[in-house]
């Protein structure tokens, strides 16, 4: 359940909040490059610190739950394995078709936005 927020509202939030996860995964990503790493271990690495902050935030700030954090806990895990498969596997492709992995990350980040929210708001916090 949403914190009685229409759906349009919900997503600026989860668009706001989600600029805090955004910078965290951006941040590894770019520890991890600055490491040596491969644009897409990077940029998995990146996301795992996303997704905590995400996480934290969605269930503090843009959704209400009637799941514990354990089961909340479970189903997000679940939608963001998928997306991080999504997340790389994009990259990857975009990466290997002569973008740059930084406007390639950009494009798969905003590509995903909708689909998260949807995720969260009707499956992971529902």
């Amino acid at each position: 359940m949403q914190r009685g927020r229409p759906f349009f509202e919900g997503f600026i939030w989860h668009c706001v909040t989600g600029v805090l996860a955004v910078l965290a995964h951006y941040a590894g990503m770019y520890a991890a490059l600055l490491g040596g790493s491969t644009p897409v271990v990077a940029t998995s690495l990146g996301f795992v610190l996303g997704a905590f902050t995400r996480f934290v935030l969605a269930r503090g700030v843009v959704f209400e739950t009637t799941r514990s954090v354990t089961a909340s806990g479970w189903r997000f895990i679940a939608a963001l394995s998928a997306q991080m498969a999504v997340n790389a596997g994009s990259l990857s492709i975009l990466v290997s078709a002569g973008v740059h992995v930084w406007l390639a990350q950009v494009t798969t980040t905003s590509a995903l936005t909708l689909i998260n929210y949807l995720l969260y708001r009707y499956w992971v916090f529902k």
